[in-house]
């Protein structure tokens, strides 16, 4: 048995970059898978995807990638067509207002855009290495803290459906009993109305059988012991349970309350 809440963390830094990966998950009833990262590693989100696919059938989980670049890769060209566009029309503006004594500035000219444009020069393969490093540690200690949080719920789980069939049993060793009680309880009822008046005894045991009708609870405690039994399997079980282990506790439920 496997928990769904878990946490992995992991760093790797090389002289081209400093890379965290962070991964973090919830309880809910489907597997949804949340990416964020920096654009130029959205093509990494299809492979991340399918590993964590591996190691979880359900539950809401984010992951997260950050990175810190130390060697500048980043290309920056100027277009000098629209730079000199702009300079056309900015001294037209600045002859107008010349009156004001207007100041020049580089600002006003490259934070136009078009005038200066970036591009990386290098693509999702730098970082290869480090992704692949964090992947793998992360998917480790995920793994790791679901089945540590897992066997915890299992020992509760496993505490408290032996507390069930420890309760099973006394009252199993009170149904044969059963008969005999509701007899007796009858019985001592028509001896209080009618005192030593003659009274039909066949009446008394055909009365005590439609209350035994009414009363009898083998059925519940015979279903009640099988789901206790699957339970147990269940908890034995290396697959996702949770969605049967909820329902027999549904059932096990109704069969107490009945």
């Amino acid at each position: 048995m496997k928990s769904m809440t878990a946490y992995g963390y992991a760093e790797f830094q090389n002289e081209n970059y400093v890379m965290v990966m962070e991964l973090k998950s919830y309880n809910n009833r489907y597997l949804e898978i949340s990416f964020n990262a920096p654009p130029y590693l959205s093509a990494y989100e299809n492979v991340i995807t399918t590993l964590i696919k591996e190691h979880a059938q359900r539950g809401h989980i984010d992951l997260s990638i950050r990175v810190k670049n130390i060697k500048s890769n980043v290309e920056v060209s100027v277009d000098t067509d629209v730079a000199k566009a702009y300079i056309k029309a900015i001294k037209e503006v600045y002859d107008l207002a010349k009156d004001l004594n207007p100041k020049f500035n580089m600002g006003d000219i490259l934070s136009q855009d078009g005038v200066l444009s970036s591009i990386r020069t290098d693509g999702i393969e730098a970082y290869k290495e480090g992704l692949d490093h964090c992947a793998e540690l992360v998917l480790k200690q995920f793994d790791e803290a679901k089945a540590r949080e897992g066997l915890v719920t299992k020992n509760d789980l496993a505490g408290k459906i032996d507390a069930i069939a420890k309760s099973l049993d006394v009252v199993k060793a009170n149904v044969d009993g059963l008969e005999v009680m509701i007899r007796k309880n009858l019985t001592d009822r028509i001896h209080e109305m009618l005192g030593d008046q003659h009274y039909d005894e066949n009446r008394i045991l055909t009365e005590v059988a439609v209350m035994l009708n009414r009363y009898t609870i083998n059925e519940e405690v015979v279903r009640l012991g099988a789901h206790i039994a699957e339970f147990r399997k269940l908890l034995k079980s290396e697959e996702a349970v949770g969605k049967r282990m909820d329902f027999l506790c549904q059932e096990m439920n109704r069969e107490i309350n009945t």
